[in-house]
């Protein structure tokens, strides 16, 4: 391939993917919009239309924000790429008066500057104008900026370790460098799965035993009959960010923890809270979580493998904005490599998307059923459609954007699915 006929590739690749979110985006406004004022039928005995109306808004709102943010982010790629910035950044890193590694650490922290710089004021307005105006937010601008010194400081303290290795690995470990390299990174993803409960999630978050009670009588009951071993059962202090609720599982092996929002244990009784938990912990028993992990180590070692091609090609330098005078030797800056590969990935990946949220949505229905067999179909439906309204998630998503977006099936197809399962 040649440098121009690579970057017209991507060039149309790029305007593709934008193309479709913008139509994507506009199909889900509408559709939120046409909806608004009717309930479906099968939620009509349960949420009111004010707070139908809400969903709807709150929905169009972060249509309309992100919208705009993934004009900017694609303004932003061209610069980079076709604009010369990247370029510009090769050759100052190239210049200083450091080691090769460094030169590329420093490429690195140049584009997270930009990408931060980019992503900042959009992460302010949601949480302080869309979250504020819709009643969730609880965050002071205190805590905002405390959560993200502290969220930069603990990415370069577990991001610096592993980009030093994988960039010396690319420079030193030979053609086969990119195996090497993915060993690495799985070690470092199954690391950061076993400190995230006990070590980085407390930086955040302050977590307490789930208090003694019916809530807790029926969940050490669930995970009694269900087999699941787990380090302790956590309720997080989650109301002091936001109105939101959820809980979750974190950790791996014999780190694992299972910890409920504050704000979901005011909202759920004592059923539905075991029900959602029976839902989680489908996830654990169907091997949801092992399978994603499989397929994510599979997607990564593919990656890699491309990237070792890749950066021995010029014209993938070129295509994408690195002048002939600056396109280094690609075993002398391999950071140059790895940053574009960052960059256009995206691009090309974005048409696999509705695959991904089809392989999750299939999960989804698969741990309601579990549910609904270990717990109670009815007290998961229940809890969810307290959740929906809790959370001003919209009933009526497009189907063509929820296809392409949503991890979780929409609401009136999962309940449904419940109430069958219940009989």
């Amino acid at each position: 391939m040649t440098a121009p006929a690579f970057a017209v590739l991507f060039a149309v690749a790029l305007a593709a993917m934008v193309g479709v979110r913008l139509w994507l985006a506009a199909r889900q406004l509408r559709h939120v919009a046409l909806h608004r004022d009717r309930v479906p039928d099968a939620f009509r005995q349960r949420i009111a239309l004010d707070a139908h109306r809400k969903a709807a808004d709150y929905t169009s709102a972060k249509q309309r924000l992100g919208r705009v943010e993934m004009l900017v982010d694609a303004l932003v790629l061209v610069l980079l790429t076709f604009g010369g910035v990247l370029g510009t950044l090769v050759a100052w890193t190239g210049a200083l008066p450091a080691g090769a590694l460094w030169r590329d650490v420093a490429l690195f922290a140049a584009l997270a500057l930009i990408g931060g710089a980019t992503s900042l004021p959009f992460g302010w307005y949601s949480t302080f104008v869309i979250e504020e105006r819709f009643g969730f937010n609880r965050m002071t601008l205190k805590l905002w900026i405390a959560d993200l010194v502290k969220g930069t400081l603990v990415a370069i303290v577990l991001g610096l370790p592993i980009l030093l290795l994988v960039l010396w690995l690319m420079r030193e470990a030979g053609s086969w460098w990119w195996l090497w390299a993915w060993l690495a990174w799985m070690g470092f993803q199954l690391a950061v799965l076993v400190l995230y409960p006990t070590v980085i999630a407390p930086l955040f978050n302050k977590f307490e035993a789930l208090p003694a009670g019916d809530a807790r009588e029926r969940v050490e009951a669930l995970l009694g009959r269900c087999g699941f071993a787990s380090s302790g059962l956590y309720v997080m202090d989650g109301s002091r960010r936001s109105g939101h609720g959820n809980a979750y599982f974190t950790g791996f092996g014999r780190a694992k923890r299972v910890v409920f929002f504050d704000t979901l244990l005011a909202r759920l009784t004592g059923g539905e809270l075991e029900a959602v938990l029976a839902h989680e912990l489908g996830h654990f028993k169907l091997r949801h979580i092992a399978k994603r992990i499989a397929w994510m180590a599979f997607a990564s070692l593919g990656f890699l493998a491309l990237l070792a091609w890749l950066m021995r090609a010029p014209w993938f330098y070129a295509g994408l904005g690195i002048p002939g005078t600056l396109g280094p030797d690609a075993m002398a800056r391999p950071g140059v490599a790895l940053a574009l590969f960052s960059l256009a990935l995206p691009v090309f990946t974005f048409a696999f998307r509705p695959l991904a949220s089809l392989y999750s949505r299939r999960h989804e229905y698969e741990a309601d059923a579990f549910a609904a067999g270990n717990a109670s179909g009815q007290a998961l439906a229940d809890a969810l459609v307290k959740l929906y309204e809790d959370n001003a998630a919209t009933l009526t998503p497009d189907p063509l954007h929820s296809a392409f977006y949503d991890s979780h099936p929409p609401a009136a197809a999962r309940i449904a699915r419940l109430q069958a399962a219940t009989g």
